[in-house]
């Protein structure tokens, strides 16, 4: 059964994630995109502490956000995230946070990720990740010259 291109993490506001306003902080966004990247990769059979094991980190070199409307206290959030570009070395997750039962987007955003191995040096994404991170587990695409982290590679 292919896995699913899209999926779902649910997550309640606690009190301690929202400002003086009232509304979730700003940053706090970036956190539940974490959240549900790593429910992306579980629903696709494996964890980060499976990849990390292999020999390959990912860390963020880039983060976008664009907050259209508040969350808050005790909201029921829904955040969709699906790789949007996977490269050689980088895959680029997207996201959609709305919340429960309602169409409104929240906000929408992605992070780019590079592939290291322990020691923090860029490397291929490993082949035994490619159909994990991709549909129908075709190959990374080869770079344009922009956006890639290596530039060189």
């Amino acid at each position: 059964m292919p896995a699913p291109a899209m999926i779902e993490a649910r997550l309640r506001v606690a009190y301690g994630d929202t400002d003086q306003m009232g509304v979730v902080y700003y940053a706090n966004y970036l956190r539940y995109f974490e959240l549900a990247r790593g429910e992306y990769i579980r629903a696709r059979g494996r964890t980060y502490r499976d990849i990390e094991r292999d020999g390959a980190l990912l860390p963020v070199v880039e983060a976008h956000v664009q907050y259209n409307a508040p969350a808050r206290y005790d909201d029921l959030l829904v955040v969709r995230t699906r790789v949007q570009q996977l490269r050689r070395v980088t895959i680029t997750f997207g996201y959609e946070v709305l919340r429960e039962g309602e169409q409104g987007v929240l906000c929408v955003g992605h992070t780019v990720h590079a592939c290291t191995n322990l020691q923090g040096r860029l490397i291929r994404i490993p082949p035994s990740l490619v159909p994990l991170l991709s549909e129908g587990g075709s190959e990374p695409e080869p770079p344009a010259g922009e956006g890639d982290v290596s530039g060189n590679d």
